[in-house]
Formats: structure tokens, sequence, C-alpha cells
């Protein structure tokens, strides 16, 4: 842990009485279930540095869980990714009153995404990173009312209802997703489609928050351009 995080992390526990001021922060402290508890509490409530902590501190369990699972065609780190997609959304959905410990939580959360990972792999053979998408999510933040569905239902079908309710035609969409898209790109917008903030997929994947976003915007534009250059033919209708 780096000097900066842990004078960040000691201010913290000070103030809400959990270390005492003239105490040094240790890795036992750390460990306490009750200072783990007010830290996700934190990451909850969008403190990025507690998230960054966090997401460092549990990589290696994502990484150990990951390694016992396979995918054709998916490298290890695209499950190391799963995984910590897993640790995102334990942070999320973590309930202090349940009297569940939050690593037991942390590493139910990481293997069940990790299955869902891999049984959606053989199904499904086009989605980025093997996940599903959600045709409803709004795909950029700027423009909140803008959805996958929004930007294919025009151009391609005359009920957009049947892009959900035809999985032959979602396949389109994914297909578009999975041709137009470089790899970075790929594994941004199913993140972003799968409720993970920016600052989170900046710390899973590596980058700062400016590749991110500017991964989003250009996958907007191709998304855009495919369509208004007519690429998505009749012969993909019914």
């Amino acid at each position: 842990m780096d000097r900066r995080t842990t004078e960040y992390l000691e201010t913290r526990l000070k103030d809400c009485g959990l270390l005492e001021n003239e105490a040094v922060l240790k890795r036992d402290i750390l460990e306490q279930e009750t200072v783990e508890v007010y830290l996700v509490t934190l990451a909850q409530q969008g403190d990025e540095i507690v998230i960054e902590y966090i997401f460092k501190k549990y990589r290696a369990l994502v990484f150990n869980r990951a390694k016992t699972y396979f995918i054709a065609g998916a490298d290890k780190e695209d499950l190391v990714q799963e995984g910590m997609i897993g640790l995102h959304k334990a942070i999320r959905d973590f309930d202090k009153d349940k009297n569940i410990l939050f690593r037991y939580f942390a590493e139910l959360c990481v293997n069940r995404q990790l299955i869902t990972a891999v049984k959606g792999s053989t199904r499904q053979k086009h989605i980025p990173l093997n996940s599903y998408i959600s045709l409803n999510k709004p795909v950029f933040e700027e423009d909140s009312e803008m959805t996958l569905m929004d930007l294919v239902a025009n151009d391609v079908f005359s009920d957009p209802e049947e892009i959900i309710l035809h999985k032959e035609k979602s396949e389109i969409v994914k297909k578009m997703i999975e041709e137009l898209l470089t790899p970075l790109e790929k594994k941004v917008i199913t993140m972003y489609l799968q409720g993970v903030s920016y600052q989170e997929t900046a710390t899973i994947l590596g980058y700062n928050i400016k590749t991110i976003d500017n991964a989003l915007q250009r996958s907007k534009r191709k998304f855009e351009r495919y369509l208004s250059e007519g690429y998505l033919t009749d012969e993909n209708k019914d």
C-alpha cells in the first residue's frame, strides 16, 4: 500500500474513532471486521481511494479463484477481469446488517461472476468478455436516453421489442460490437453496461479515467458511423 493511501486511510479511521489519534495504521488494524465494514461503506459512497485500496487488497483472491476456471478463446486476464467485476458487485451489494464478513461475501460474488462467465461462454460466442449485454442500458452517460436498442431499432427492426424477443436479432447487435470495437473498447463498454463505474473500470483494467472515457467515445462514433453508412442491410432483417 502506497504512502498516500496509508495516510488517507489513517485520517479517515481517526476521524471516525476507529484508530487512536497517535496510532499508526498497521495491517492487523485493516483486517478488523469493524474497520473493513467502515471502508466498504466508504467505497459504496464512491470514495475512489478506498475503492482502489479494496480492489488491490482482494486482487490476489480474484486471481486465485480465476485460475481455477477456463474459457475457450479467453486468456487468464479476461477471467481476472470478470472476477474483478464480481468484486465490484460485492462492494455494491454488501449489507453490513446481514452478519457476514465482507471477505466471504466478496469470494461468493467473485465465484458467482466467474461461473456466470464460463456458462455464458458455452452459449454465446460473440459477446465481449463472454458476458450478457442489456440492450436497454444507456450506452453513454452524456446521453442517458440512448441505448443499444436505440442505435439499431430504426435502421434494422420495425418493432424494437423484437430485439429482446428474438435472440437472432439481438445477436446482430452483439456481432456489431464484436466486429467494430478494439479489445479495450469491448472490455470498457461491457463493464459500463454491467454497471461498473469509470473509476472502477479504470482500476480493473489498469488505465486512467480519460482513457476509459475515450474508449467509450470511440465506440459511440463507430456505432453511429456503422449505421449511417448502411452496413446493416436488408439481408439482416426478417
